[in-house]
């Protein structure tokens, strides 16, 4: 290892965090809560620790500002996705080095954010930052399965602790993409949100060794097999305009237009079937999307069901609510399968850019050929909560990739990975915003 002061180390400090099994279910954050709250306190920084249940606690840390602008938050979760069947090239939780990679789960989502966070919080502390306004890091669980012992609960329970916070950072962006040969940084301004349902569809059951047609199983193939082959309908939402617009515009050309056209509707679905795999980011962006993940049905082998619930992972779009989603796949299964929305959180407000160009310059300085545009996140993120508390979250997780890595595809996947090179620059990039926002802020 390195010598020198931690903050200069971001790699090492992810791979300390990697090391800690925080696979949600069930979690288990609490030793690496403290690992974080050690090397805090060896900086002279006292964190707070607080937490709903036993051996799930979350962190909140504060560096003084000098009172001149808002405060302002950075935060990241420290639990991971299961590993549980993938076939991994090298251990998930061992942080090892290998090809100018580091390894892990969850070095992409979302330790290695943590680790840049927490070194540049480590530097302004070391180094003296002159701050106008106090910088908060925390430090959460549970986000990977609701954040109801995270997020969730320190807004309800402890907002005291984020009052005056106008602007955050947190996961998902910052990472480089690659499209006609130009080299983008989509910076998160919004996402889509969780509209949790069940399915249910019924009929004539019986023993197995009596066949029935037509009754539930039938029914239920019926639904999966709709859902398959057919999207909802297209919805072009503001948030997703100003992204496409803007990689149109520097895009140009053919590539451009090709890109303009998913912005008239009667052309959507027929451009994102030209695209192919390169219309993958672009798909759910342009609707609400439903995804079956559970299926309960018979619990005998010899046992036909009367009654299959189907678990479907909805998301909605910026400004779609439960009821659209519901009237959309009521067209689509028909009137024979009851539907019912099981969890909703509400969708932050339409985004707040007043911070958007210090992030785009903040890029521009660590990639000089990097183009920043905004970007519409089709996952969930603890946004959704601070967002309740008037904070804007603009995903911003610096990394520069190369142009072969499959950032995506790669998260919550096996041999999750990230280079190197990538963790130092991000810690960077974090630090140099963390001057430039609260001076940012002071002059608002």
């Amino acid at each position: 290892m390195r010598t020198g002061p931690l903050h200069q180390r971001p790699v090492e400090l992810l791979q300390r965090l990697l090391r800690f099994d925080t696979t949600n279910p069930p979690g288990n954050e609490a030793a690496c809560i403290s690992f974080i709250a050690g090397v805090l306190r060896d900086a002279g920084i006292e964190p707070i620790l607080l937490a709903k249940e036993p051996g799930r606690p979350n962190l909140i840390a504060k560096l003084k500002g000098r009172s001149e602008a808002p405060p302002f938050l950075m935060y990241g979760h420290i639990d991971v996705v299961t590993t549980v069947g993938q076939a991994w090239t090298h251990p998930p939780f061992a942080g090892e080095i290998h090809d100018d990679y580091l390894w892990g789960r969850g070095t992409l989502d979302m330790k290695g954010g943590v680790a840049m966070m927490l070194a540049a919080f480590l530097r302004a502390r070391t180094e003296g930052a002159r701050l106008p306004g106090d910088v908060i890091l925390a430090v959460l669980s549970d986000e990977e399965a609701g954040s109801d012992v995270g997020a969730q609960f320190l807004v309800e329970e402890h907002p005291d602790l984020f009052e005056g916070v106008r602007y955050a950072i947190g996961e998902f962006g910052g990472f480089t993409i690659h499209i006609g040969g130009k080299t983008f940084y989509p910076i998160m301004i919004t996402e889509k949100q969780w509209c949790w349902m069940r399915a249910t569809v019924r009929g004539r059951g019986g023993h197995g060794s009596m066949p029935v047609h037509g009754e539930a199983m039938a029914r239920l193939s019926r639904t999966l097999r709709e859902l398959d082959r057919r999207r909802l309908p297209v919805h072009i939402t503001p948030p997703v305009e100003m992204m496409l617009r803007a990689l149109c515009g520097e895009l140009g050309g053919v590539t451009g237009a090709l890109l303009a056209l998913l912005l008239r509707p009667a052309f959507t679905d027929t451009v994102l079937d030209l695209l192919g795999d390169r219309g993958a980011l672009f798909d759910p962006l342009l609707h609400n999307t439903v995804s079956p993940t559970m299926l309960t049905a018979s619990d005998k082998m010899n046992v036909i069901p009367s009654e299959i619930t189907l678990g479907l992972d909805g998301r909605l779009l910026p400004g779609q609510r439960p009821a659209d989603l519901v009237s959309e796949l009521r067209t689509l299964v028909g009137a024979d399968v009851d539907l019912e929305v099981v969890r909703y959180d509400e969708a932050p407000p339409p985004p707040d850019m007043g911070l958007f160009d210090t992030l785009v310059e903040v890029i521009r300085e660590a990639d000089p050929a990097g183009i920043p545009v905004p970007f519409v996140l089709a996952g969930t993120t603890d946004g959704r909560h601070f967002s309740r508390l008037g904070v804007q979250t603009y995903g911003f997780v610096p990394l520069k990739l190369p142009s072969d890595f499959d950032f995506t595809g790669t998260i919550h996947g096996a041999d999750e990975r990230v280079p190197v090179e990538a963790v130092g620059f991000g810690a960077d990039a974090v630090y140099n915003l963390l001057q430039r926002v609260t001076a940012q802020a002071a002059g608002d």
